[in-house]
């Protein structure tokens, strides 16, 4: 894969994730019935439309990470956008430099797969960093509380991450089944 590929790659991901991903919290924060910004300060007057049985629209302010975690405000809400830069910064080189990586022993990206799962995960990382620096907090929205077994509500950005995450460990494994069965030394 060129270094230009790659790199247009990268950018047309970062233009449909993040457009789409922007695109959505800018129609929940607009439609009325949500009330995204009088809740962004009084959470308990954030609206809801029920869809169905499994599946509903909630806003949602997360000030935190993944799942609601690490809920920061103030000066610890520049602390995780800076953290998730560092982050999205890692794998933007992880992706870039793969011939200066294979020359420090790391797997150079030579799998779709993996380029794939990198350009999701920088991709959600930057939608919340937008919302981060805009509103200090995310906009989640998508709520699959129906189901029972997953109350948690999120974004696009934030299912980009999620299967980005879920495919580097995936490509991981499938490496290193193949490595085993080659004979090839674990690393």
């Amino acid at each position: 894969m060129s270094q230009t590929f790659k790199l247009n790659l990268l950018l047309i991901g970062l233009l449909v994730i993040v457009g789409l991903d922007q695109y959505t919290k800018w129609l929940v924060i607009n439609h009325e019935p949500f009330n995204a910004m009088a809740c962004l300060e009084n959470p308990r007057i954030c609206g809801k439309i029920e869809l169905s049985q499994v599946f509903d629209l909630s806003m949602v302010w997360n000030r935190g990470i993944s799942f609601g975690t690490l809920q920061s405000e103030g000066i610890f809400r520049w602390i995780l956008f800076g953290f998730q830069g560092l982050i999205a910064g890692f794998f933007t080189l992880w992706y870039l430099i793969q011939k200066r990586m294979n020359q420090l022993d790391l797997e150079p990206i030579e799998r779709r797969m993996t380029g794939f799962a990198l350009v999701l995960v920088i991709s959600g990382a930057v939608g919340n960093m937008i919302d981060r620096a805009r509103f200090g907090a995310v906009v989640d929205f998508l709520d699959f509380s129906g189901l029972g077994f997953f109350p948690w509500v999120f974004n696009v950005a934030d299912a980009a991450v999620t299967v980005g995450a879920a495919l580097l460990i995936l490509d991981f494994f499938l490496t290193w089944r193949k490595q085993r069965r080659a004979g090839e030394p674990l690393e």
